[in-house]
């Protein structure tokens, strides 16, 4: 089988680095990325101790230079990408009173547009070859079948990324491009706390399987603990 390459955003620590060290495991070609170029490399180094294969790139996801530049990259290393693991994100738990529009457009370009930069990016590079796995984390808390109060701009975004989810997937049927969001649940990271009642490495479980899935998988789907929920 051709060697897959697959980029992970957000990935220098919590499920994004899980993420990683999960897929590196099954022998695939990982390019970790990161804000902070200190942390990713720090990251990149302790998982190829462990005779891991993985790459680094900077990344902030709201900067399409940087987008443009990692593209440039996987051109140049290694003439395709094979996936895109769209895990950079940030928390806001403000009430939906209490939430101002610079809370929602800082959660909204992170976590909406970037992704949406990334996949038009990438997606591409994907059609060239045939092949294409993306997924997009995004959380219980943008479910509308189970809407609540509370992490309203946090929230929005993860409705708006199923969004990206459906449309993408949709518009690259019969593609061999597979899109599909997945909720890790409540993970013990920085954002989820310590009270958190999950493990990161079943936080990563489902985005790892949904990663690598066989042709003629599933697209355009909600995951949890690899089965099918709500949106």
């Amino acid at each position: 089988m051709q060697e897959r390459i697959i980029v992970v955003t957000g990935a220098n620590r919590g499920i994004g680095l899980e993420i990683c060290r999960q897929l590196a495991l099954k022998g695939i070609t990982v390019v970790l990325t990161s804000r902070s170029v200190d942390e990713g490399k720090k990251a990149m180094e302790t998982l190829q101790k462990s005779g891991l294969s993985l790459h680094y790139h900077p990344l902030d996801v709201t900067d399409h230079s940087q987008i443009a530049e990692l593209k440039d990259f996987l051109i140049e290393k290694f003439g395709r990408c094979d996936g895109l693991v769209n895990n950079a994100g940030v928390f806001a738990d403000g009430a939906f009173f209490e939430a101002g529009l610079d809370e929602f457009h800082e959660t909204m370009e992170t976590n909406v547009y970037g992704p949406q930069a990334l996949c038009q990016a990438l997606v591409p590079l994907m059609k060239k070859n045939s092949y294409g796995r993306i997924v997009n984390i995004s959380s219980g808390l943008g479910q509308l079948s189970d809407m609540g109060s509370g992490y309203v701009a946090y929230r929005v975004s993860k409705t708006a990324i199923n969004v990206i989810t459906k449309v993408l997937a949709a518009e690259l049927a019969g593609e061999n491009i597979l899109v599909n969001s997945m909720a890790p649940g409540w993970v013990k990271t920085r954002m989820g706390g310590a009270g958190a009642t999950r493990s990161v490495e079943e936080g990563a479980d489902t985005a790892v399987w949904l990663a690598v899935l066989p042709d003629g998988g599933p697209t355009g789907k909600f995951f949890k603990d690899r089965k099918e929920i709500a949106w």
